[in-house]
């Protein structure tokens, strides 16, 4: 296999990138990169431990003459976020990711890239593997499951990991060290539907793409449509000019990436079906200048299919038109601390359709734990409306800011020092799995630094080699201060 990395700095971070981007590591699917991490720990002679939930610990001792310096814990995930673009035959559990080379970019072809967090384990990698990098004792911890509920980390025996200062590498911009994080929950709606005989005589599929998608905690501030919203609008508008029926939904791929794509089946009069064709076109214009910025390339697309012989009753087509429409999406609050920081956001992120049920599956993340609660309490009232049940799942906690904390400090001076600027103190909107470590490892000093990362959880994410370079050299720097 072409060693497509090869050559570039640094040389051990994108080798060990470049084989973890050829191991299967979607979310819930991390055993083979689990065994590879654990194989690579006692390869080096260290101790390592592997647990039930394929979390990976390594721990290598200190430098010479760095035996009573704090023990830091080097933290990121093995999980990836597995997305690809729609007319693409890809099979993320068979095949390594097409990774190329773009100047200072690394990028795929047409799927997800794993950078996120893939990175942050290279980089670990890296550090473990070195015999010249003088350090105090370390301990890496790789997690699992983080991008669909904070598994591992939930998961993790707090006797299994003890440290002193905590430095998470699962941050995406360059010169921003991050101090504080959302906390989050998957709310899950389900409606049951009621199979009716066909009345119409036509039958159609809609397709809602284009949509440039993103991650729901980074990019919810930048007015990107969501698929799933506009399918809501779209049946509102339709039931505006002419009757129909639902008998098929579907959108979105994973509940924190924003729906680049959702579709919907109905049947209609033939009567209807000129109308409904002007209609169509009209709709597409209307999004596209809503959207005219932010996401310039949204097309509804209309295929005639033949016709099912049951559909929707009336009630659960309006029901899910509801619930399309009142779900909230976006931005719900800005925090009036930090200025240009989202403190509460929505993201619906999945519906999808099985069994006779409706589901949609909602991202909610907020820095305040009581905005948390009121959003999940206003889903439950909408949830209520519609005679539906809602749930939540994969509650993780929000990472206060912490007003102590000498790495921060530390690391401040370093980055002056190396790069002649000040490091950005900052909050990020995303989650980051600094709430659950916090309470499984306690209140140490923790913070979180990545390199320069775009477009994550969509088939356009890419990562910069220069900055790549830069954050680990600054980061071998720091640890080689804390003598």
């Amino acid at each position: 296999m072409d060693n497509v990395l090869k050559g570039l700095k640094p040389e051990a971070v994108f080798e060990y990138f470049e084989t973890l981007t050829r191991i299967p590591r979607e979310s819930g699917n991390e055993e083979a990169v689990a065994v590879y991490l654990e194989n690579f720990g006692t390869s080096l002679g260290f101790d390592v431990i592997r647990d039930s939930v394929n979390n990976v610990i390594i721990t290598k001792p200190a430098s010479a003459g760095y035996e009573n310096a704090p023990t830091v814990i080097l933290q990121g995930h093995t999980d990836m976020v597995c997305v690809k673009n729609n007319d693409l035959t890809f099979d993320f559990d068979k095949e390594p990711i097409p990774i190329v080379v773009d100047g200072d970019f690394i990028k795929t072809k047409g799927t997800t890239l794993g950078a996120d967090n893939g990175i942050a384990v290279a980089m670990a990698m890296a550090i473990l593997s070195s015999t010249e990098l003088k350090h105090p004792r370390l301990t890496a911890l790789f997690t699992t499951s983080e991008e669909t509920g904070m598994d591992g980390v939930m998961g993790l025996d707090p006797k299994d990991i003890k440290g002193d200062i905590l430095i998470n590498l699962d941050s995406e911009e360059e010169g921003v060290l991050l101090a504080s994080c959302a906390g989050g929950v998957n709310n899950i709606t389900e409606i049951e539907t009621t199979p009716t005989k066909n009345e119409y005589d036509a039958a159609f599929r809609l397709v809602i793409q284009g949509l440039s998608g993103g991650h729901s905690g980074i990019e919810i501030g930048k007015n990107r449509a969501n698929a799933i919203k506009l399918l809501g609008r779209t049946i509102s508008i339709m039931k505006g000019h002419f009757d129909f029926s639902l008998f098929e939904v579907g959108g979105g791929e994973k509940m924190n990436a924003i729906a680049k794509r959702a579709e919907m089946k109905f049947v209609l009069k033939n009567r209807d079906v000129m109308l409904m064709e002007d209609l169509i076109p009209s709709i597409e214009s209307t999004f596209k200048a809503e959207f005219e910025i932010s996401d310039p390339c949204i097309s509804l697309v209309l295929e005639e299919i033949d016709d099912p012989s049951d559909v929707f009753s009336a009630k659960d087509t309006k029901t899910i038109e509801m619930l399309l429409r009142l779900t909230p999406f976006g931005v719900q609050t800005m925090s009036a601390g930090i200025p240009g920081l989202v403190e509460s956001s929505s993201n619906l992120g999945v519906l999808e359709q099985k069994d006779g049920k409706i589901k949609l599956t909602n991202a909610i993340r907020s820095s305040v734990r009581s905005l948390k609660e009121a959003m999940n309490e206003q889903m439950a009232l909408i949830c209520e409306a519609v005679g539906g049940k809602n749930t939540l799942t994969s509650d993780y906690p929000e990472w206060s800011f912490k007003v102590d904390s000498p790495v921060r400090e530390l690391m401040k001076t370093v980055y002056m020092d190396m790069y002649q600027k000040e490091l950005q103190v900052d909050a990020i909107h995303a989650g980051l799995e600094c709430g659950f470590l916090k309470e499984k490892v306690g209140d140490i000093d923790m913070v979180s630094l990545g390199p320069n990362m775009y477009d994550v959880h969509t088939p356009f994410e890419h990562i910069s080699i220069s900055s790549t370079e830069r954050v680990y050299t600054f980061l071998c720097e720091v640890l080689s201060r804390m003598k």
